[in-house]
């Protein structure tokens, strides 16, 4: 089959040279010339495991290609997928204009017939507004396209395991031709197919993604009281884990979450709730719980530094919003070391991937080659993305070159006992 991917970000990467694997003839286009220049290069615009030989492959063999040209993708694709960014308005609200701009673009494209697929995250109505405005151009809804809602659950780090491994796999449309076609291109994935309406479809996504948040919340809330009682989240964690009704996922005590999706699709769920006359107040302490632990690391820095930050360095592993991935986009930790900059605080920062992302956000800090150097003549060690690289390191060696033997783990990373015995003071996350 024959698709176009409007979008070359982490979803429309993913999906085009997924796709072109299982045998489609894919074009992923984006309006970035230099992102595409690069990629014809072979250069990826991130990281992202696994990806990169699969783009190599299927660019060999014909089946994958990339273009700053709509019209050149679009012409003859049978599908189109759209996954292009949804990121947050100053209110929460999920910003549309690329999603419009889409919609504009393809007015004088559709010469014949496509099904367009919205794999960007947006609210309901959106696919209705997409629809009002091909239609306001001129074009036929039936005759020229049809729009369908095909929502991704793609984790960075991940999503090439989770493309070719889908938990599920959700189709939202409102006419039975275009469900058989979009269920014969994912049937190869061999994962339960949920055929429902384009609104339920929507809705699955963001009630996906609001319960992940809702999780992490959840116990980064019972890790705060168990640091009062002498318990351990950890071992609380596990325990309830083991009940099939709760699961063990997302249930990692830490510095809270962040990244491009959940806090922009929890603040959109609020936003369109508000838009329908309904106050979302248990989503909203979700969100605010995620502030408050941000704060808590924060807070447990400066009283390890006895509440002097002005002149103290600090050695900040950990800059990419989880491990896995380059990318640094609502990165808590970053978030995190803005503030202890404005305290006064010197940062010399280390993380496997991200640090080139993050060198355009906070230039002004120093970056250095590997963890041991960020440690030197630090007064203490916050870990705050849980890379394995971390915990391999040689400690023993580590604390010989820091000025003071204080880790804050903000992951939950390392063993407890074994930092305290080679005579660091260690705070995790819940830890009794």
């Amino acid at each position: 089959m024959k698709i176009c991917v409007i979008g070359t970000g982490y979803v429309g990467l993913v999906t085009g040279a997924g796709f072109a694997e299982l045998g489609n003839e894919v074009v992923c286009v984006d309006i970035d010339a230099e992102k595409i220049n690069h990629l014809k290069q072979g250069k990826l615009p991130f990281y992202e495991e696994g990806l990169d030989e699969l783009i190599t492959k299927n660019v060999a063999r014909k089946r994958l290609s990339f273009t700053t040209s709509l019209a050149e993708a679009a012409s003859s694709a049978k599908i189109i997928f759209v996954a292009v960014g949804t990121p947050s308005r100053a209110d929460g609200e999920a910003d549309l204009s690329f999603i419009i701009q889409v919609a504009e673009s393809l007015i004088p494209l559709l010469h014949d017939y496509k099904i367009i697929a919205i794999k960007s995250t947006v609210p309901v109505g959106t696919l209705k507004l997409f629809s009002e405005i091909l239609e306001l151009g001129g074009k036929k809804k039936g005759a020229h396209f049809d729009i369908a809602s095909t929502p991704e659950f793609l984790r960075e780090g991940d999503a090439v395991y989770d493309f070719f491994h889908p938990s599920r796999t959700v189709l939202g449309y409102d006419k039975p031709e275009v469900g058989k076609v979009l269920h014969e291109l994912f049937l190869p994935l061999k994962s339960p197919i949920l055929h429902t309406t384009s609104a339920t479809a929507q809705m699955i996504k963001y009630a996906a993604n609001t319960f992940l948040a809702t999780r992490i919340s959840f116990i980064n809330e019972i890790a705060n009281i168990c640091e009062k009682v002498g318990a351990d989240v950890m071992e609380v964690a596990q325990g309830i884990g083991y009940d099939k009704r709760l699961g063990e996922g997302y249930l990692r005590a830490g510095v809270g979450f962040g990244g491009p999706c959940l806090v922009k699709d929890l603040k959109a769920l609020i936003r369109l709730a508000e838009e329908n006359g309904y106050e979302a107040r248990f989503l909203k302490s979700v969100l605010e719980k995620n502030e408050h632990q941000m704060r808590q690391i924060i807070y447990k820095t400066k009283q390890a530094l006895q509440d002097v930050l002005y002149g103290k360095t600090i050695a900040l592993l950990g800059l990419t919003f989880k491990a896995g991935t380059s990318d640094v986009r609502n990165s808590l930790s970053l978030k995190i070391l803005k503030h202890l900059k404005k305290e006064g605080a010197k940062i010399k920062a280390y993380d496997p991937k991200g640090m080139e992302e993050a060198k355009h956000i906070i230039p002004e800090v120093t970056f250095t080659s590997d963890a041991y150097e960020a440690a030197l003549d630090s007064h203490i060690l916050l870990i705050l993305t849980a890379w394995e690289e971390f915990a391999t390191l040689d400690f023993e060696k580590l604390k010989k070159t820091m000025k003071q033997p204080l880790i804050i783990d903000g992951v939950n990373l390392l063993d407890a006992d074994s930092m305290r015995k080679l005579g660091f003071v260690y705070q995790g996350v819940g830890r009794g």
